[in-house]
């Protein structure tokens, strides 16, 4: 149930940087950081989408697979525990990419997507001590 909080956390952060670079939302709120330079920067779209909204898909995929795996079926499945940990291994490798960007390419912070990281990164550690309970046979 923590990694399924953590992905509904997720999908609103997404979703509000989304709106955001789709136009419906104006100025984004960031207190700390360079949030607007961040994301209409070259790098706030991937293969034509902007990078939130393939977090947004990320993290509701990541939602799904929580809710499938707690199924009473499936609370023992190793399956799931694998496909989480790939998943969101997958999700800290893409946000590290990102957050170099930031950093090094794009000279800016922008502090929702960092929270996006973490968020990320605390689901694969939940993750990873998920499988360790579910040991290969």
């Amino acid at each position: 149930m923590i990694i399924a909080t953590l992905a509904f956390i997720g999908v609103f952060v997404s979703t509000y940087l989304t709106l955001y670079k789709l136009g419906y939302i104006g100025t984004l709120q960031c207190a700390v950081g360079s949030c607007e330079t961040v994301n209409t920067s070259r790098w706030a779209t991937f293969l034509g989408l902007p990078v939130a909204a393939w977090g947004l898909g990320f993290y509701v995929a990541a939602f799904a697979l929580c809710l499938l795996g707690i199924a009473e079926r499936n609370a023992n499945s190793r399956g799931y525990s694998v496909a989480m940990a790939v998943l969101t291994g997958w999700g800290v490798v893409f946000s590290g990419w990102l957050t170099y960007l930031e950093l090094f390419v794009i000279n800016a912070i922008c502090i929702w997507c960092v929270t996006s990281a973490v968020i990320v990164l605390l689901m694969f550690l939940v993750s990873l001590a998920d499988l360790r309970e579910h040991p290969a046979a």
